[in-house]
Order: C-alpha cells, then sequence, then structure tokens
C-alpha cells in the first residue's frame, strides 16, 4: 500500500501529496466542501493544516478529517493514466 510520506494544502484547496513510491500531483477538494463531513475545511486555515500520517497511510487534519492515501494515489495514477477511475476526486491542472 502506497504512503503519502509528504503533503501540502493550498488555499485554493487544492493537495498536493509525494508518495513512498515516488508518485506525486495535487488534486483539487475544493468540491468536497458541500458535503457536511468536510465542512471544517470551510475555514481556509483548517484546510491548510494537513498533514500525512504514516501509520494510517493518510492524509489527515486537526479537525478529525481523514483522506486515505489508496484513494488519491488511485487517482493520480489514472491521471497519468489519461482517466479517472475514484468518483469524487479531481485533479488541479498545473
Amino acid at each position: 500500500m502506497p504512503r503519502v510520506v509528504l503533503c501540502r494544502a493550498s488555499r485554493d484547496y487544492r493537495l498536493w501529496v509525494v508518495f513512498d513510491d515516488g508518485l506525486e500531483g495535487s488534486v483539487f477538494l475544493g468540491d468536497l466542501l458541500e458535503i457536511s463531513a468536510f465542512s471544517a475545511w470551510r475555514d481556509v486555515e483548517v484546510f491548510c493544516r494537513a498533514s500525512p500520517d504514516a501509520s494510517q497511510a493518510a492524509v489527515v487534519w486537526e479537525s478529525g478529517i481523514r483522506l486515505d492515501g489508496e484513494i488519491l494515489h488511485q487517482d493520480l495514477a489514472a491521471r497519468r493514466r489519461g482517466g479517472f477511475k475514484v468518483a469524487g476526486l479531481a485533479p488541479a491542472f498545473e
């Protein structure tokens, strides 16, 4: 299972992640703001405090939000192949 080793969240609701297998990229997570489980992110400062959690292979926030690293990895890998397999996440185009 790929593990997130580095991440950085930006004020435009993009999350840049680096995995232990070398895959890296960014995804736009702003579309999740309308889902109640992600309402803490409406405060952009909360969103920007993302951090990798190697023990859970995830990206976590102090507010308790957790994104599974495997889903993020699948999304970024699909982007490299030219398609998306994971519904709900969209890559951030650079």
